[in-house]
């Protein structure tokens, strides 16, 4: 049958589900600019001091900057992508960063 795949996930709606953790993950209490681009990682923390003078260290004027006042800071294209990916989010309330720093990759 052609929709076999389908009736199998109707049926069974945890069959094409990935394994969950049962272990809640350790969040940031208090999010600020700095703590945000910490749980970013990937190189994104280092312009932590730069941003924050920027922005004032409000976390919310963070996730409303745009691509082009990133650009006029001086942040590279990569860390750009990555800084707005994951303030949308952080917004839809989809991510959150990590009690501990990630380490760079």
């Amino acid at each position: 049958m052609a929709f076999a795949h389908v009736r199998r996930l109707l049926l069974h709606p945890a069959a094409g589900a990935p394994a969950r953790s049962f272990y809640a993950q350790p969040y940031q209490a208090k999010v600020g600019v700095v703590e945000f681009l910490n749980g970013v990682g990937k190189g994104v923390e280092t312009h932590a001091a730069k941003l924050e003078e920027a922005v004032g260290g409000d976390l919310q004027r963070l996730l409303e900057t745009r691509t082009l006042r990133l650009k006029k800071l001086g942040i590279p294209v990569k860390h750009r992508k990555l800084i707005l990916s994951f303030a949308h989010k952080y917004r839809l309330g989809l991510w959150k960063p990590p009690a501990e720093a990630r380490k760079a990759q």
